[in-house]
């Protein structure tokens, strides 16, 4: 059985598990650690941005939401474990963020990868998102992506 429920900091090690996992197949094409593995899940969680996705009570996925104003929600990582990637479990979260967006007011999601990630360059505009711009952040090259919902 699955489930997507907030998480709690008893769960960081877990996320920050899936994390290193979920971005370790890009480590060898990219001169730096992916940032969502260096990212800082104990804020995230303590702001109650994480959202785990658990299968028989074990977390297999998670994404972090973030609003960036009152109508924007930025959609900044999904992280899912490499043993589950391609089964749906991205899309699941995917469109979950789209869920919670719109029923809490938010009428655009912006979300970012870098272009290194060339899979995601395709996968989120099959998911309706469109590419807004590219930018050099933190030491990062991302590309934006938008959706309204």
């Amino acid at each position: 059985m699955q489930a997507i429920r907030l998480a709690v900091q008893e769960n960081r090690a877990e996320v920050e598990a899936v994390a290193e996992d979920a971005y370790s197949l890009y480590l060898e094409r990219m001169d730096k650690k992916p940032f969502p593995m260096l990212d800082d899940y104990e804020v995230h969680i303590s702001g109650k941005h994480v959202h785990v996705l658990e299968e028989q009570g074990r977390i297999v996925a998670y994404v972090v939401l973030i609003p960036e104003d009152d109508k924007t929600l930025l959609l900044d990582n999904i992280g899912v474990r490499s043993c589950f990637q391609k089964k749906g479990y991205g899309k699941k979260l995917t469109l979950f963020a789209e869920r919670w967006a719109k029923e809490r007011g938010y009428g655009r999601i912006i979300l970012y990868t870098d272009v290194i990630m060339h899979e995601n360059l395709a996968w989120y505009p099959a998911l309706d998102y469109t590419q807004t711009h590219r930018v050099r952040e933190k030491g990062y090259d991302r590309v934006y992506f938008e959706k309204n919902v």
